[in-house]
């Protein structure tokens, strides 16, 4: 046998073994919020995904952002409906249950 041979069964070993660090199976059918690079918010239904972070979300509901600082929220928001949402572009994803928004603890509040 070749170095070469060997060489790309090891590689395939390797890809074998790799799995997927999220494990997003037990959010399916349930709600879920993923932040994206740029500043979009959205929150929907989890219906489906890929080793690559590509996700399906269904009742989606995007978070619109104020027109003065794009990385902050408003209370307004539109229904997109089922979408399919780049997994290069996602930043965060977490459950909608148990979720909870805090201050930022590193910016100064006013008193």
């Amino acid at each position: 046998m070749s170095t070469n041979q060997s060489q790309s069964q090891g590689d395939q070993k390797d890809r074998k073994r790799k799995e997927s660090i999220l494990d997003l199976s037990k959010y399916l059918d349930k709600p879920i919020r993923v932040k994206f690079s740029g500043g979009r918010e959205a929150a929907g239904v989890l219906k489906g995904y890929d080793p690559l972070l590509n996700l399906v979300l269904d009742d989606t509901t995007e978070y619109m952002r104020d027109a003065d600082d794009p990385y902050k929220l408003t209370e307004e928001t539109r229904m997109l409906g089922l979408v399919v949402c780049r997994g290069t572009s996602v930043v965060l994803i977490c459950p909608v249950e148990g979720m909870e928004s805090i201050p930022n603890p590193f910016v100064a509040h006013e008193s």
